[in-house]
């Protein structure tokens, strides 16, 4: 069983929801990305989705297109998000690290270090997950077996416009989560729709029998809450972002687990009782 199928299945047997925090690798400090991770588990996240730098990111918004560019100008690329996963896994053994990202990096490192690199790389750091958000479904089987064959899981998005043929074609691929975008638009959007969220959810059941991470929109412990009532863990990115670039190097980790932490608290408020 995967660290991230293990992460769920326990999370469900306590009734509680799972808290995916998302952070750009190399932002807001180039050395820091490791000890803000393991400030973000201990303020109760549950997985950490670690953005990959890339300079042309179009399925996210500006904050998060910020993040990046200034992660890429402190030379942040691939081999150094790996490395700092690497870091990471002396301190943490347990929580579930996907990287998020897109098909260029991945690419351009097989064409540098050989084909088949990356998966075998990121599986070595001690990766669990990849989201490549340009590699459709039915364009990567042989990316996912590749994936799975190295013990990671490949996880898709799916969206409001998404069709049940698309939904069925994730189903079939994907292993750890699903990751639903609550939102037509980019990452850092307003106007969260928690009623259509939850609509929406039994109709992607339907088709895909994993657990379905909601994330674009959640800003707060109130809206955490409401999402996390249809859905089986939340994903923030982008305010998280906002939160700790304006931050000393002193204080990010500190910002980070105090930020969690509230999450954390607002999630584990809609726990059954006694849990």
């Amino acid at each position: 069983m995967s660290r991230i199928a293990a992460t769920f299945q326990a999370l469900q047997a306590q009734g509680r929801k799972a808290l995916i925090p998302y952070i750009t690798a190399g932002d807001p400090y180039a050395d820091a990305t490791p000890a803000i991770m393991q400030a973000l588990v201990a303020g109760g996240a549950d997985i950490i989705e670690l953005g990959v730098p890339f300079s042309d990111p179009m399925a996210d918004g500006p904050v998060i297109q910020k993040a990046g560019e200034r992660a890429l100008g402190r030379g942040i690329g691939t081999q150094q998000v790996l490395a700092m996963v690497r870091q990471f896994r002396l301190r943490d053994a347990a929580t579930p690290v996907v990287l998020m990202g897109y098909a260029n990096p991945v690419e351009r490192y097989d064409q540098r270090h050989g084909a088949g690199a990356f998966v075998r790389d990121a599986a070595a750091a001690g990766v669990d997950g990849l989201l490549v958000v340009d590699y459709p479904p039915e364009e990567c089987e042989a990316h996912a077996a590749a994936a799975k064959a190295a013990g990671l899981d490949l996880i898709f998005l799916l969206a409001p416009t998404s069709t049940d043929e698309r939904m069925a074609q994730v189903g079939r691929i994907a292993s750890g989560y699903v990751y639903y975008v609550s939102l037509k638009g980019v990452t850092g959007a307003g106007h969260l729709d928690t009623a259509a969220v939850a609509r929406m959810l039994p109709r992607i059941r339907r088709h895909v029998r994993l657990p379905v991470g909601v994330g674009f929109g959640i800003r707060d412990g109130a809206s955490a809450r409401a999402v996390a009532a249809a859905a089986d863990a939340v994903v923030i990115g982008s305010r998280l972002i906002e939160i700790l670039e304006p931050q000393t190097r002193d204080n990010v980790c500190p910002a980070a687990q105090a930020f969690a932490a509230d999450i954390r608290a607002a999630l584990d408020e809609a726990a059954p009782a006694g849990r």
